[in-house]
């Protein structure tokens, strides 16, 4: 039996991926899962690599999608990057950014910047 709702995050990240390609980035890892935490999208801007956190909330109830990204999930996204990073000679210039949609709706898309 599927879950209220499911298949809407997928959705939601191939939604987010085609709007962050329409605007110029190169997308480089999708669900990127490591013990530490799951990335939705990893994506190049130029020489920036930008971890992506996707959030659909169709309601607004507690501050909405964005109110969703809270201290503990900025915290599981830093170490998960931790990791994707680790190893790597010289990392690039990063940044966090988020997706939230209150919709399906790629004209309904706010992107945030910069968000840790």
């Amino acid at each position: 039996m599927a879950l209220p709702g499911s298949g809407r995050g997928p959705a939601a990240e191939a939604l987010a991926e085609r709007y962050l390609v329409d605007r110029g980035l190169v997308i480089v890892a999708r669900n990127w899962r490591s013990r530490r935490g799951e990335i939705d999208v990893i994506a190049r801007d130029g020489a920036t690599l930008v971890f992506v956190e996707v959030r659909l909330r169709a309601r607004g109830d507690y501050g909405g999608a964005a109110g969703s990204i809270t201290a503990a999930k900025r915290a599981r996204l830093t170490a998960a990057a931790e990791q994707y990073l680790a190893g790597r000679h010289g990392p690039p210039a990063c940044r966090f950014d988020a997706i939230l949609l209150d919709a399906l709706d790629m004209r309904r898309i706010e992107w945030l910047r910069d968000i840790i």
